[in-house]
């Protein structure tokens, strides 16, 4: 298999996070896939955004399920960038997505659209909560998931094949040969994260990594060529 990059958050490094702008440059930096995150407003829409609250990535302030669409749209989300819904992004670009989502209320929402646009071929979904993984596996039948985590032992390898999950996206920081070793006899992907720098990008293709997912388009180049 290829080694994939994944652009996090689209290209944050270089634009707003999780913005149609941000994703429109990885579509355009040739990035292999991108890791996008969801959340629901206060009035059901699956909106595009990483964090619970709207602060730091916008110029507003509190948490996104206390808001309505209406009130989230209202909000610069960097260089005049809007919080984008799920569905625009997939109108606006063709790449595959990697979707994060925080909980099982989130994995019920996403499911709906997963089954009425049949987006099994197109989206893999990810999560840190294991019941997570579990709610859309159950909703979309067919779906590939991911478990990600960011402390972690080799129990991450185990968790992950319980809730049927074919990735692991582990936090490189932590990462070690034998949780390496450990995914690889369970038969599992592995996505190291966040990888940014050269020295970054050798460790995981030493590693033998499935992929990496980065803040900056330039990763996709030059992935190419290290070992």
């Amino acid at each position: 298999m290829n080694f994939l990059t994944i652009g996090h958050r689209g290209v944050m490094g270089v634009e707003p996070e999780n913005t149609l702008r941000s994703f429109v440059a990885a579509q355009q930096a040739g990035l292999d896939l991108i890791a996008l995150d969801l959340h629901l407003s206060k009035d059901g829409a699956l909106v595009v955004m990483h964090d619970a609250e709207v602060d730091r990535t916008t110029d507003g302030c509190g948490p996104v399920a206390e808001k309505t669409l209406a009130e989230l749209r209202a909000l610069d989300a960097g260089r005049g960038e809007r919080v984008p819904v799920f569905e625009e992004v997939l109108e606006a670009v063709g790449t595959p997505l990697q979707v994060g989502i925080e909980d099982v209320a989130a994995a019920r929402a996403l499911a709906e659209v997963m089954r009425a646009r049949d987006l099994t071929a197109r989206v893999e979904v990810s999560s840190f909560q294991d019941e997570a993984v579990a709610e859309i596996a159950r909703l979309v039948p067919g779906v590939r998931t991911a478990l990600v985590a960011s402390r972690y032992g080799t129990d991450v390898v185990d968790r992950a094949v319980a809730v049927g999950a074919a990735t692991v996206c582990l936090d490189i920081r932590r990462l070690t040969l034998e949780i390496v070793e450990h995914a690889r006899a369970s038969g599992l992907r592995i996505i190291g994260w966040v990888v940014n720098t050269q020295d970054q990008l050798r460790l995981v293709r030493a590693l033998e990594l499935d992929g990496a997912t980065t803040d900056y388009p330039e990763i996709k180049r030059t992935g190419r060529f290290t070992a």
